[in-house]
């Protein structure tokens, strides 16, 4: 189990992180998202030892400290892999996977080496160098790398920012399957939805250096505290909750993501369209409602100008004020 407990830490003085503490439990795969610049990195940085704190971080009974007390920083049982993959460029793809690994067993070294490639899909870059390989695919071998050794506890920064869409999904599931499988403890900082949403146990959500919401994707996605959370998962429609309920303050706001808003019929709220974008299943439709834009999804493209109607569930806009 990792508990981390009241940290705070700040590069000035000045807090930065400020007053955070979460358990993760063994084997659980928990996400950190929040906007650039809210802290992610850093708390990763921090566990990991690179940053003297104030407050306690513990791995089960064993409390881990910073770099006033630790000539290297890190523990044997915990792997961080940052965004600048920290590759040997000189050395091929396989060596560089291979590297930690000893060399007293060069078959059994050789077949762990390839099952970490093919895990990242990379064996046919096995005698690659480093150097000559695009950052995405650096990245891959970084993952591999990482895992070679097997940790306790993984911290993963952005893992998958540099690889192409059509092949990070799959990439994806297989990891995350993989660690899983391995009762790997892991907590990923990302700027990806679905990294977050199809595969934590568990979401903590940052602002400004603070964990402002905690709990199981689905629920803050269902139902996200206020429109940055929402934001984080992707488009969403923040409008004035006195538009639908004229009783209601005008401070408040509804929150509703575009999918959740259906094309109705003249009994609908009237809108006026100013753009539509193909998505592949649908129009993501952009339109004007009483002066507010309001995003909704269409299965056919509606030209500018066009007029429509839509269909708002009165239930789930009262259960969406915030």
């Amino acid at each position: 189990m990792l508990r981390v407990r009241n940290l705070s830490f700040g590069y000035t003085g000045k807090p930065f992180l400020r007053n955070l503490s979460f358990t993760i439990e063994k084997g659980k795969n928990v996400s950190l998202i929040g906007a650039s610049g809210c802290g992610k990195s850093t708390l990763l940085q921090s566990i990991y030892g690179l940053h003297h704190v104030d407050g306690k971080i513990f791995w089960n009974d064993n409390q881990l400290l910073g770099p006033n007390f630790n000539l290297v920083p890190g523990e044997d049982f915990m792997k961080y892999l940052t965004q600048d993959f920290d590759l040997m460029p000189s050395l091929s793809v396989a060596d560089n996977v291979g590297k930690y690994l000893s060399n007293m067993y060069p078959r059994k070294k050789q077949q762990r080496v390839n099952e970490l490639l093919d895990l990242v899909e990379m064996r046919e870059f096995a005698r690659v160098k480093a150097r000559l390989l695009s950052g995405g695919q650096q990245q891959r071998v970084a993952l591999a790398r990482v895992l070679a050794k097997p940790p306790e506890v993984l911290l993963l920064d952005e893992p998958f920012s540099h690889i192409d869409h059509f092949r990070k999904n799959k990439l994806r599931r297989n990891l995350f399957s993989h660690l899983k499988e391995k009762g790997i403890t892991v907590l990923v900082a990302t700027h990806d939805s679905t990294d977050a949403l199809s595969f934590a146990d568990h979401t903590l959500v940052m602002k400004k250096g603070r964990i402002i919401v905690r709990g199981k994707p689905e629920d803050l996605y269902r139902e996200p505290k206020n429109a940055y959370v929402a934001s984080l998962f992707g488009e969403m429609n923040e409008l004035p909750a006195d538009l639908f309920f004229p009783e209601e303050n005008a401070r408040h706001k509804v929150i509703l993501y575009p999918h959740e808003i259906k094309a109705g019929d003249k009994n609908g709220k009237k809108v006026v369209v100013k753009n539509a974008f193909f998505k592949g299943s649908h129009f993501l439709t952009e339109a004007e409602f009483e002066g507010h834009s309001i995003l909704f999804e269409h299965p056919e493209k509606l030209e500018k100008g066009e007029t429509a109607f839509l269909e708002l569930p009165k239930d789930l806009l009262k259960s969406r004020i915030r």
